[in-house]
């Protein structure tokens, strides 16, 4: 009798002690969620801010000072100077845990589209038109809210202000600095807002994007314009593969519950995409062509080349082919597949759609080679809202959010980031 009791005495105990773990859990998610809401008029005011002071890739000068500012008066260790105008924040939990990173790029885009909003770019041809003034507002908002909880906060967070995004160079500066190297850390996230429902994250492993390729074909330069145009057609429709006569190009598309991204019948799915305008010029006697291809299926790239090649031959221009190349192929993103379902659980309690069905064209980033180093995740952020007319379509005129897109980012992230870090 005296060991069944000393069993049933050390079960309520677990018990008891599992439950009091719980409720400490919910705690601090729901204290998360209180602070978010606390500072999200602040946050988007900084969001604002960064939005009528664009600055382009690699002058990035103001809004890293604005940055290490911010960070600096949340108690953060700040390194500036990283890479350029990148700043690191450095937020120390006050218990044992993991070294986890949050990345958000800072640099702006070289258009003049129209942008119908109160704070608009103070700066002729210069834009925020991709969202990276509300990346960094999140990335801001994460940091003020863990630094509250930094009692309760295991390991060390590093924020991550990245420049130079757009031309796709910053990241890679990052990784290969020594101060990166020194900071051993051990996972990395990051987001980016786009066209879909506000507050709606999606994410998936492996790829994000669809691989981008920009091919160049040389040729001897005494082809006619009637028959350049009659081959580059041949090209395009031997090489373009939508599915089922879809449209993965129309990135509208992405929102629609019935194809878009988070439908499994999605139609930004196994397809090759190519330019149907060729870029044409003539170099000494050569004729160059070149335009850029998208594909999902990573298998297939080897193919491309030989086939635009099979294209050329059979319609009797062998003897005036002289090459075939790539001439860019960025990496892609590619999510690290157990970190993407911890990640998928940690956040589904509180999202209903979470799971990304396709790869998106003509989009990429250099978060990837983050990725290269460190197993890491990014996210899609839904910033659309149809019933205000607001469409989050990057890189379009009127490019816009609904802020509201700011506070489910800085509450779910944390947590996020709070849970990773133990």
């Amino acid at each position: 009798m005296k060991l069944k009791n000393s069993i049933l005495l050390i079960v309520l105990l677990l018990n008891i002690l599992l439950g009091c773990k719980t409720s400490e859990e919910k705690n601090i998610h729901q204290k998360i969620e209180n602070d978010t809401e606390e500072i999200f008029n602040k946050i988007v005011e900084i969001r604002r801010n960064f939005h009528e002071n664009p600055e382009l890739a690699g002058n990035e000068k103001r809004t890293s000072e604005t940055i290490a500012k911010y960070l600096s008066n949340l108690g953060l260790e700040v390194k500036t100077g990283v890479a350029g105008y990148g700043v690191i924040g450095v937020l120390k939990g006050k218990k044992e845990g993991k070294n986890i990173a949050w990345r958000a790029d800072i640099d702006a885009l070289p258009n003049d589209f129209p942008d119908e909003v109160p704070f608009k770019s103070k700066f002729k041809g210069i834009q925020h038109g991709c969202g990276h003034d509300v990346h960094m507002a999140i990335g801001l908002g994460i940091a003020e809210v863990l630094a509250k909880n930094k009692k309760s906060l295991k390991g060390t967070v590093y924020f991550i202000f990245q420049p130079e995004e757009e031309t796709f160079v910053g990241a890679k500066n990052i990784v290969n600095s020594k101060l990166f190297s020194e900071l051993n850390i051990d996972e990395i996230y990051a987001l980016h807002v786009t066209n879909l429902p506000v507050g709606e994250i999606l994410v998936k492993p492996n790829e994000i994007f669809a691989y981008q390729k920009r091919v160049r074909i040389m040729m001897k330069n005494d082809l006619s314009s009637k028959e350049i145009k009659a081959l580059t057609k041949k090209i395009f429709n031997s090489l373009s593969r939508p599915k089922n006569e879809s449209k993965p190009w129309d990135l509208s598309q992405m929102n629609n519950p019935s194809i878009g991204l988070s439908n499994p019948n999605t139609i930004f799915k196994d397809y090759l995409i190519i330019d149907e305008k060729f870029t044409e010029y003539s170099k000494s006697n050569e004729l160059i062509l070149e335009t850029n291809l998208y594909e999902t299926n990573k298998s297939n790239l080897n193919q491309i080349i030989p086939k635009i090649k099979e294209v050329i031959e059979t319609n009797g221009y062998k003897n005036k082919l002289i090459s075939i190349s790539f001439i860019q192929e960025n990496p892609t993103v590619h999510n690290d597949t157990e970190l993407t379902n911890k990640a998928i659980n940690i956040l589904g309690e509180n999202q209903k759609k979470l799971i990304d069905y396709g790869q998106i064209p003509f989009f990429n980033d250099d978060f990837t080679y983050f990725q290269q180093k460190i197993p890491g995740v990014y996210f899609l952020l839904g910033g659309s809202n149809s019933e205000k007319g607001i469409i989050a379509l990057n890189h379009s005129p009127n490019f816009a959010v609904d802020e509201e897109c700011i506070k489910i980012g800085v509450k779910s992230f944390s947590s996020l980031i709070f849970e990773r870090a133990k």
